[in-house]
């Protein structure tokens, strides 16, 4: 074997290193999908259960407690694999600090569920602990579909991260809704809870939608059952009205329970089609280099038919009068017919792989622009005492009347954020709140507290 059938042999073999680890981690993404699903169907049933006092689903919650646990000692042999392959391509250092914060949220998980059984927490705050912790969960995708380099693969990864997403909001809603039909009643914080979560999930199923294939849109139109989906519509303008809920209307919530579950259900049958999809993806490649790989007499026929790199600039120099200048035997041999058609095909081939590669960091861009946007509304959340829906209708605001994007007026309030910081900390040395006169009443009660 030659040095350069040598070389090349060598780069297939980092290659398909690459696709193994990465085709590795994307397995994550399955346990994950199946842990996360198995939680949401045991947060939805400790709130029927909280709400009502213990007085139903005590029975249903046990056997989803059962179900999680199964899902969970899956994952955590995949977590312990991934520990294993530190300092491989795929497993970066981001990634493996996101799996050790989760695997230490895991260990909360038991004693959240003995305060559950011991009626010792309320629904809301229960469903804040699971909430934290599935959010825990999906970075983990969200880091996987950051680290993947094949732009094939990370629009895939793209696609179910805001599938799932958008299936956590649909289980929050869930959540919401059993609570108030199982009290017999709906505040006005969960009535605009449940907007605000049914308008987030919309968002993230629009973008599932354009980064899935074709395939993975018509599983999404076939799994949508339509007569569930009239019956959770009729229960939502019921919970979101204004007027009280019927007498009676307890009852409800079970239905509410059965009627979300159904379509959520569904939401992971879409999810588990494109888990699949992404599987046999990573394979494909995989199998793809490996063949490249065993045939020595292929990497010598791509190296007899390959090129060295035409420098594009000087074959631009070469046109026109600069051509004479050059001298005619340098004129001929560029402008010969065989490296004009070597040039095109070059030129080709660059034009799919920068085609490639925009589609690869548009994407990333999108992924870096909702970080900015998470980080910018939690502290917009924290300063201005604003809700999650609150915070995030301040930021769209900022952006339509200054007329710049979302990411820009998010990249601006963190920028402020660390530039007044240390002025404001050496302004109240004592730690006192300007924001307040001497009365001690709040200056700022009237707030940005508008609804999307």
């Amino acid at each position: 074997m030659t040095p350069a059938e040598r070389l090349l042999l060598a780069a297939k073999r980092c290659e398909i290193d690459d696709l193994e680890h990465l085709s590795a981690a994307c397995d994550i993404v399955g346990d994950v999908s199946r842990f996360i699903h198995a939680l949401q169907k045991e947060r939805g049933a400790s709130n029927v259960y909280l709400a009502s006092g213990g007085q139903r689903f005590a029975d249903r919650r046990r056997e989803r407690i059962n179900e999680c646990k199964a899902t969970e000692r899956a994952l955590h042999s995949r977590l312990e694999a991934l520990g294993e392959t530190a300092g491989r391509p795929a497993t970066t250092a981001r990634l493996l600090k996101r799996v050790a914060f989760v695997w230490h949220a895991l260990e909360g998980l038991d004693a959240l569920r003995r305060d559950i059984a011991a009626l010792g927490t309320g629904p809301d705050a229960a469903t804040q602990s699971y909430n934290q912790l599935i959010s825990s969960l999906l970075s983990v995708v969200f880091e996987v579909a950051d680290t993947a380099d094949d732009p094939e693969i990370t629009l895939a990864l793209v696609a179910i991260f805001h599938l799932m997403q958008g299936k956590e909001l649909a289980g929050q809603e869930r959540a919401c809704g059993a609570v108030g039909f199982t009290s017999g009643e709906f505040d006005d914080v969960h009535r605009q809870l449940l907007l605000h979560l049914i308008d987030a999930q919309q968002r993230c199923f629009d973008i599932f939608r354009e980064f899935t294939t074709e395939p993975g849109r018509e599983q999404w139109q076939q799994q949508m059952p339509p007569r569930t989906l009239a019956g959770i519509q009729q229960l939502r303008e019921m919970a979101c009205g204004d007027s009280e809920l019927p007498e009676g209307a307890t009852t409800l919530g079970e239905t509410w329970y059965e009627l979300t579950t159904r379509r959520i259900d569904a939401m992971q049958q879409v999810e588990a089609y494109l888990i699949g999809e992404l599987s046999s993806l990573c394979l494909e490649k995989t199998l793809d280099a490996r063949r490249g790989l065993a045939d020595h007499d292929d990497l010598a026929k791509q190296l007899d038919e390959a090129s060295p790199g035409v420098c594009q600039q000087l074959v631009e120099l070469f046109e026109g009068s600069a051509t004479q200048e050059l001298g005619e035997v340098t004129a001929r041999v560029v402008g010969s017919s065989l490296n004009r058609s070597l040039v095109e095909l070059m030129r080709a081939q660059a034009g799919r792989l920068e085609s490639l590669g925009d589609e690869l960091e548009n994407t990333r861009r999108a992924l870096r622009e909702r970080k900015l946007i998470e980080r910018a509304k939690g502290l917009i959340m924290s300063h201005q005492k604003l809700s999650e829906e609150q915070a995030y209708a301040f930021l769209r605001k900022m952006a339509m009347d200054q007329s710049k994007g979302m990411a820009e007026i998010a990249q601006t309030v963190l920028g402020l954020a660390d530039i007044l910081q240390p002025a404001a900390l050496n302004a109240n040395p004592d730690g006192i709140d300007g924001s307040k006169g001497s009365n001690g009443a709040s200056q700022n009660r009237n707030a940005p507290s508008r609804r999307l």
